[in-house]
């Protein structure tokens, strides 16, 4: 097959992920796969008076300075980068490292400019056992506030000095996040619970007793300087995630909800008076500033992309660093003055050439639930579409940057990228539609979206594949044996096949939080066989690619294993791609090339037949 000028344009583009701003807003530190694999990396920054009224452009953004130096990188190590955030002082970058590129991550301190590079926490073995996340710098000195996940799936919340190397641990519990603590290190914010049922609570240190502050559901969280206030993006006593501020020993205050909308996400400067919001509104993103002393908030110019992914806030709160995308534009580094409102490009690469739209759509399951998804169609006319199920299910499927899309409609196959049942940025009622024996609902719903494809002249019956990630690996399974006339083919991409080997084999911290998800894998043994759609592959009968890493703990990779052995010994096509140097994530541009290729060459053999 012969690349499109499409498809050589998307091969070249590079993503950039979780910008940090230093201490002085003259540097931007950020992870980008520019040269192959996710790297940390520094921008150097002009002087930011450039970026007010006069600089302000439609729709309030100025365009990427023709100034702006080299971006280095920061030597961490040739293992993948997942995060790096920049300490107060500026002395530090806290580096999140996936040695192999897994998921038993360690935290790394390292000097801007890559000197005095040392290992914090996480596995030092390999085999590795154990993982570590760091969760923020607290503003003292040069401590970090480490989550550090052990073998047994308890989690440890440690205070890591990054110069002197001193550990203070300050909480251990099984499901246990520690959020955040006050700047005097006198109370820590923790968040408790399994999937859908987290609850927050804080304790005074060192050695105080937990108070709850939140029922559920509670997601993420932080403190006030003081420690006196939790400011927690929950939906507790509601549908949608709000913001809320909950004074410790006192009755929460709603600082910012909207019944159209979800908080996808919250940034609260590190003096606490100042909040920058990030709504997903149907998928696509709106932000606000909330004045957290008055109790206001005010809305931002429309952001230059659909999407705004990570948000931080400067060390004087007049600055947002976030990442945006859309479709035809792979994510970029943008800064927002928060006073006047600007947006400014400063780190990314450019926009697609001839880059894909994206359709929101809405239709009816069969029992009345509104569905959504996003559509890229290839062409005006009937044609082959395949189905893309997200990873999750607490996740949703927005316009982002996907090479993978893109190259597929470049080869002439429509996309429809749905929220099934299940998904999140719908409200809880939604996301808790497929729990336990629902999923049965989550599975008509994927025929559902044949129906919709092939009733709106957008797929030929006949040329219907399906295919997903992780989660979207099972449903794209359950599928596939649950409706196999629909299907002429099918793509898993580390999806979990049976239930009992996936918690036998999983995380244990991850099989602990999935039981009110999916079920208890002792008392609900026979609804979960049922679910596993590795007992009905005598019902297969779509060609079947599957794609794994073999660094997979989350879903392991003896999960692929089963599907290709059943699928093959029932003589069903199937081709196996294992990539060795890749976990739950494939984040390598040179394996992700493998990828879209082999999902575009697989698809496009069983349609042409």
């Amino acid at each position: 097959m012969v690349a499109s000028p499409r498809s050589l344009t998307v091969d070249a583009s590079w993503t950039c992920r979780f910008p940090a701003l230093s201490p002085d807003n003259k540097a931007v530190a950020f992870v980008s796969d520019r040269d192959g694999s996710p790297r940390a990396w520094i921008q150097p920054l002009p002087d930011q008076a450039g970026v007010g009224p006069d600089a302000m452009l439609q729709g309030g953004f100025a365009p990427p300075s023709a100034r702006l130096p080299e971006p280095w990188v920061v030597d961490t190590g040739p293992e993948p980068v997942g995060d790096v955030l920049w300490s107060p002082d500026g002395e530090w970058l806290a580096v999140l490292i996936s040695p192999g590129g897994g998921e038993h991550t360690q935290v790394w301190a390292v000097r801007p400019d890559g000197g005095d590079r040392r290992l914090l926490a996480g596995p030092a073995d390999i085999p590795a056992r154990g993982s570590a996340v760091f969760v923020r710098w607290t503003g003292q000195g040069s401590t970090l506030l480490v989550a550090e996940l052990a073998p047994s799936g308890s989690t440890e919340a440690v205070l890591i000095d990054a110069g002197l190397g001193h550990r203070d641990t300050i909480a251990v519990g099984p499901l246990m996040w520690p959020s955040a603590v006050s700047r005097d290190h006198s109370r820590v914010l923790l968040r408790h619970g399994p999937r859908g049922m987290r609850e927050m609570s804080v304790a005074d240190l060192p050695f105080g007793k937990e108070r709850p502050l939140l029922p559920p559901t509670t997601d993420v969280g932080t403190l006030s300087p003081d420690g006196e206030v939790a400011y927690i993006r929950s939906n507790a006593g509601r549908d949608r995630m709000a913001l809320l501020a909950m004074p410790v020993g006192g009755v929460p205050r709603v600082v910012a909800e909207r019944q159209d909308a979800e908080l996808d996400r919250f940034a609260v400067s590190v003096d606490g008076t100042v909040a920058v919001l990030v709504w997903n509104v149907a998928g696509r993103s709106e932000l606000e500033v909330a004045d957290l002393i008055e109790g206001v908030t005010r809305p931002l110019p429309p952001p230059p992309a659909d999407v705004v992914g990570s948000v931080r806030l400067s060390l004087d709160g007049t600055l947002a660093v976030m990442t945006a995308e859309g479709p035809d534009t792979p994510s970029y580094v943008l800064l927002c003055d928060l006073p006047t409102g600007t947006y400014r490009r400063v780190i990314g690469d450019a926009p697609l050439l001839e880059g894909i739209d994206a359709e929101l759509i809405r239709f009816p399951a069969r029992d009345g639930l509104e569905l959504t998804g996003w559509l890229y169609r290839a062409g005006p006319s009937r044609g082959p579409c395949v189905i893309y199920l997200h990873g999750g299910p607490e996740s949703q499927e927005r316009p982002t940057f996907n090479p993978l899309f893109q190259r597929l409609v470049a080869a002439g196959i429509s996309v429809l990228a749905p929220n099934v049942r299940g998904s999140s940025g719908f409200g809880r009622a939604f996301q808790d539609a497929d729990n336990h024996a629902l999923r049965f609902h989550a599975i008509d719903d994927v025929a559902d979206c044949v129906e919709h494809v092939v009733r709106t002249g957008v797929a030929d019956p006949g040329k219907v594949a399906c295919m997903g990630r992780s989660y979207g690996g099972y449903l794209t399974l359950a599928a596939l044996v649950t409706y196999p006339e629909l299907f002429r083919a099918g793509v898993d991409v580390c999806g979990m096949a049976d239930f009992a080997t996936f918690y036998a084999r999983t995380e244990p911290w991850i099989a602990a939080a999935a039981v009110s998800e999916y079920g208890d894998p002792v008392a609900d043994r026979e609804l979960l066989h049922a679910l596993s759609p590795l007992h009905s592959f005598d019902r297969l009968t779509a060609p079947l690619l599957v794609v794994h890493g073999a660094q997979d703990t989350n879903v392991p990779v003896y999960e692929a294993e089963q599907v290709v052995a059943a699928a093959t010994a029932r003589g069903i096509p199937c081709r196996y791609l294992l990539f060795d140097d890749e976990g739950h994530e494939t984040v390598r541009t040179v394996n992700k090339l493998v990828f879209v290729g082999a999902v575009v060459e697989w698809l496009s053999r069983w349609f042409e037949q």
